[in-house]
């Protein structure tokens, strides 16, 4: 995708294709009736077997906290590494139950969110980050296979669908026409687009959390569920010392995996904030709508906008579709009661029947939301901590399927004190701006929210606030 310009015209629709094209309210109701506030994946990845929570003081070489693809990635790539050494794992819940286990499962190569947003903050260094995130993507290709990870992994690369005119100038050299995105898949929205075979592949979110905790557990990895950590210190000789209510772990060396959820560390309490993205899933389409649609080669789709859609196909036929809102409550928390928001479900029901019309009369089995970790540059961010002997990532907001692959084997490289390729990269050594404090984030991330849907509104002409953010550095694009 190329760097957007802005249109240069008078006047433009106060609407959206999404709304020129809204479906008939009856049909939106009849196909949410029946849905239930239930993560599908989660559903469907079998129950693996519950991992006693840390109850006994414990000495290991490396304590993880977190049990998502950033700790569960860590955990594997350090007995990889070293299979002599003693990891232990700590997860508040059940291991993948968060983020990982309730994503679109999109795992793509850019681990910069996206060649625009690699181009503005790191131009310098685009091309060598544009091959490390070809490299990993290739190298978990082969994680699946020579781990045997069962996660429904197909590398069917993605489309991204222009929706407006306008949009058709966001489009590169190697733009398709209408008539050649309806070919891939069939939609009477889609005006052009892209298809990429190459940069990205499909997973089955849970199951690969499952499946890389089953993994780290065969190496050797102590994996301890339901031990909320509650502290983060140095003991007398300067070891890490992890805390939960029931005992703690000293270990030489620690990884912190939170991601979303309140940094152990003081220093990143501003640097994420919370923002809810929200899914619906279809029940399995016959053979005569899935025809109807087309979408043979299974890619995973976007649309162009700023408040953007991903949707794609699961193994069993179902349509994933989700994105356009992204809601950040008042405060910056974590809560169950945000999962389940009607208008933001309404509002995507609708939207997918104006994209495929020919579906009207399917009907949507799971709907739910879950938060992702955004941080101002929109690419995660690293660091080390208690005199090096603590390293962390977070800030994926919402391509961490892929980058936390990348991420776990620059943490290693961080605590192994070792330079390499990775630790030296300008995307590594900074950090991002920090969000300001409450109520003060969520006043501008309110503020930015609406200016981005206003520019879908007005043909992508950015206001004044979204101009000085682009001219700041904090400027978001999809």
């Amino acid at each position: 995708m190329v760097a957007r310009q802005t249109p240069d015209v008078s006047r433009a629709p106060a609407t959206t294709a999404y709304e020129r094209h809204a479906p008939d309210p009856r049909v939106v109701e009849h196909a949410l009736r029946p849905s239930r506030q239930a993560v599908f994946w989660l559903e469907g990845a079998g129950t693996p077997p519950v991992a006693a929570p840390l109850t006994a003081p414990t000495r290991a070489d490396l304590v993880i906290v977190g049990g998502g693809y950033l700790g569960l990635w860590t955990a594997v790539g350090a007995k990889r590494r070293d299979p002599g050494q003693h990891v232990v794992l700590l997860e508040a819940e059940r291991v993948g139950w968060a983020a990982s286990g309730r994503n679109g499962g999109f795992c793509e190569a850019s681990i910069t969110h996206g060649e625009a947003n690699a181009r503005a903050r790191w131009p310098e260094e685009h091309d060598v980050l544009h091959r490390l995130g070809a490299d990993n993507l290739d190298g978990f290709a082969d994680d699946v296979r020579t781990l045997g990870l069962d996660c429904e992994w197909e590398r069917t690369g993605v489309v991204q669908a222009a929706v407006e005119e306008h949009e058709l100038d966001w489009l590169g050299a190697d733009r398709l026409d209408a008539a050649q995105v309806r070919a891939l898949v069939d939609s009477p929205l889609f005006l052009g687009g892209t298809r990429n075979a190459d940069e990205a592949a499909l997973v089955h979110p849970a199951r690969l959390a499952h499946e890389l905790a089953r993994v780290a557990q065969e190496l050797g990895v102590v994996v301890h569920e339901g031990s909320p950590v509650e502290g983060l210190g140095r003991d007398t000789s300067g070891r890490v010392r992890v805390r939960t209510a029931r005992a703690s772990v000293v270990a030489d060396r620690g990884v912190l995996a939170t991601n979303v959820f309140p940094s152990l560390l003081r220093r990143n309490r501003l640097m994420t904030v919370p923002v809810y993205d929200y899914v619906l899933m279809t029940e399995p389409l016959s053979a005569a709508q899935r025809a109807a649609i087309g979408w043979a080669g299974r890619e995973g789709l976007g649309d162009l906008a700023n408040q953007f859609h991903y949707s794609r196909l699961t193994a069993d036929d179902r349509i994933l579709y989700g994105g356009y809102d992204a809601i950040h409550h008042l405060g910056g928390r974590l809560r169950e009661r945000y999962e389940d928001r009607p208008a933001s479900f309404a509002r995507l029901a609708s939207h997918f029947f104006a994209t495929f019309p020919q579906l009207e009369g399917l009907t949507f089995t799971h709907r739910w939301a879950g938060a992702i970790d955004t941080c101002t540059r929109f690419a995660a961010f690293y660091g080390l901590a208690h005199g090096g002997r603590v390293a962390y990532a977070a800030g994926f907001t919402g391509l961490g399927v892929g980058a936390t692959r990348f991420a776990a084997d620059v943490l290693l490289d961080l605590l192994a004190g070792q330079p390499t390729e990775r630790t030296a990269l300008e995307m590594v050594r900074r950090r991002p701006l920090p969000f300001p404090p409450e109520p003060v984030a969520a006043l501008g991330i309110e503020l930015t929210r609406r200016s981005l849907d206003r520019a879908d509104h007005r043909q992508g002409r950015r206001n004044a606030w979204l101009r000085a953010l682009d001219a700041a550095g904090l400027g978001f694009d999809s």
